[in-house]
């Protein structure tokens, strides 16, 4: 009897000596350690390049890398193309798994926001430099490592879409490397789908979508896009928030006056839009459009119970933001990212600062951010708007007004919804991906993964849902203070080593 156990004991003792080999988690990390430079300086060639929509040249610049990139892993990639030439096109990759019965779309995108380079801090956008820490944290510049020097995972590499979102591009492509490199196999199929224009607002998205259906059949697909969760955990999210802009310009008069001569006199178009702005939001922020709350699709008991365990970081944030109160009347982060917003994105109306004169400008223009939550429809909200806007005595229309129209209204709005606008969605939580996709990240980290309900940011998922009718799940990476959208965007190094870790659990999930 004791030689029998003593015989299981050692066959059990080395299985589990077997599965501690090839724990992909492990053995991504160690495939990280061994390349951690040329992973870094394969990264910052990536991000070298300038990557929004609009420059097609260097849009396609992108796409091509892609495409040499994945031809060397052996992913079959193609570009997926929309009618218009300019469009940016998706980059796409396969790779199949034997045996393998599920198959799972792997999504980032490889384009960036616009920004102005003045606005950076010592860098340049796509001038990739490597800081010690953080800016608001003191960070120095500091040069890249030589071969055989060690790598700070605090250090952090300040580039446009160094976190937003070249960052999931490399982690998803990296953690197929390690698997592939370690010989671990993936256990489900692959494909990659990595866009080009969702900072843009994804407008011809639908189309790529529909035009090759039977290309992107699959049974989930995961986003890698988003930040981990403010206290540094990693964070599974099942929604996004919709994304609908407008433009809004308001007159006064058709030439510049001078303020001394025409002051008091006027209408001043800048006083004219802070007045329209200010109804729109009560002295708590809570927005005063009528019906901007009827049509949300509350949440579950299920989405409640993940807020409330969800840690609370408000306190924290206001001191590492520096400021003293929020909007909500008391109501947390968690709670008012679940609720429709509306953000003044930029006011322009004459000059400041050097440039200021003495006049009163011609126009006031504002771009409004409209954040959207599950049940809000982007057309519905846009009409909310602008029914609001004719309710405060503005005469509302699409183009710059004529001559007989300035004599005729008081007050004449030009008013724009931007193209690019999608609702929100949000996915089950305890659909068998889901579970499955919670259980592969929780093998990744020591800490409770938080689970949201929805991000506060957007991505274009009810486009994919409705076109492909998969599930959606957002598996986020960067750290949160990375300045996404704004100057001195920034990855922190171990998040980006996190991030390659998660996705190669993500290959390997038991996913039934």
């Amino acid at each position: 009897m004791n030689r029998i156990l003593i015989t299981i004991t050692a066959v059990v003792l080395c299985a589990a000596s077997t599965f501690a080999q090839l724990d992909p988690v492990k053995q991504t990390r160690e495939y990280r350690i061994a390349n951690e430079r040329k992973l870094l300086t394969s990264f910052v060639e990536m991000l070298a390049m300038p990557n929004v929509a609009s420059d097609t040249a260097n849009i396609n610049r992108n796409a091509d890398y892609l495409i040499g990139s994945m031809k060397q892993r052996g992913l079959n990639p193609r570009l997926l193309k929309a009618a218009d030439p300019k469009v940016p096109p998706v980059v796409f990759g396969e790779y199949f798994t034997p045996g393998a019965t599920k198959t799972v779309i792997f999504y980032a995108h490889y384009d960036g926001q616009p920004t102005e380079a003045a606005d950076w801090t010592g860098s340049k956008p796509w001038e990739p430099v490597l800081r010690s820490a953080s800016l608001e944290k003191g960070g120095k510049t500091i040069p890249f490592p030589r071969t055989g020097e060690t790598i700070d995972p605090e250090w952090r590499i300040y580039a446009r879409s160094a976190s937003d979102d070249k960052a999931g591009v490399f982690a998803i492509l990296t953690a197929f490397d390690a698997l592939i490199a370690k010989g671990i196999k993936p256990t489900v199929n692959i494909k990659f789908f990595f866009e080009g224009e969702e900072e843009a607002g994804s407008p011809n998205l639908k189309e790529i979508l529909e035009k090759h259906i039977d290309l992107l059949k699959a049974d989930a697909f995961i986003v890698c896009d988003g930040p981990v969760h403010q206290s540094g955990r990693k964070q599974v999210v099942f929604g996004v928030r919709g994304d609908v802009n407008v433009d809004l310009t308001v007159y006064g008069a058709k030439r510049p006056l001078h303020s001394g001569h025409y002051g008091n006199w006027s209408p001043n178009p800048a006083l004219l839009l802070a007045k329209l702005l200010a109804s729109m939001k009560d002295d708590f922020g809570n927005i005063t459009i009528k019906g901007w709350n009827d049509d949300v699709e509350q949440l579950g008991p299920a989405e409640l119970k993940a807020i409330a365990d969800a840690p609370q970081y408000d306190e924290q944030l206001k001191r590492e933001l520096g400021i003293a109160y929020t909007e909500g009347g008391g109501k947390s982060l968690l709670e008012r990212i679940n609720l429709p917003s509306l953000n003044i994105n930029g006011i322009k109306s004459g000059d400041v600062g050097d440039r200021a004169r003495n006049v009163i400008p011609t126009t006031a223009t504002t771009v409004l951010d409209l954040r959207l939550v599950k049940g809000n429809d982007h057309i519905r909200q846009v009409a909310k708007l602008r029914k609001h806007i004719e309710s405060q005595g503005y005469y509302v229309i699409d183009r710059a007004p004529t001559d007989e129209e300035r004599q005729k209204y008081h007050r004449i709005a030009k008013f724009n919804h931007v193209p690019g606008s999608y609702n929100a969605q949000r996915t089950k939580m305890d659909l068998p991906i889901s579970i499955a996709v919670i259980a592969a990240v929780q093998r990744t980290s020591a800490q409770p993964v938080v689970q949201m309900p929805s991000l506060g940011g957007s991505l274009p998922l009810s486009i994919i849902s409705e076109a492909l009718g998969q599930p959606t799940i957002s598996v986020p990476i960067a750290n949160h203070d990375n300045n996404q959208h704004a100057e001195n965007e920034n990855v922190r190094l171990q998040n980006l080593w996190d991030g390659i870790e998660t996705f190669a659990a993500l290959m390997t999930m038991n996913f039934r």
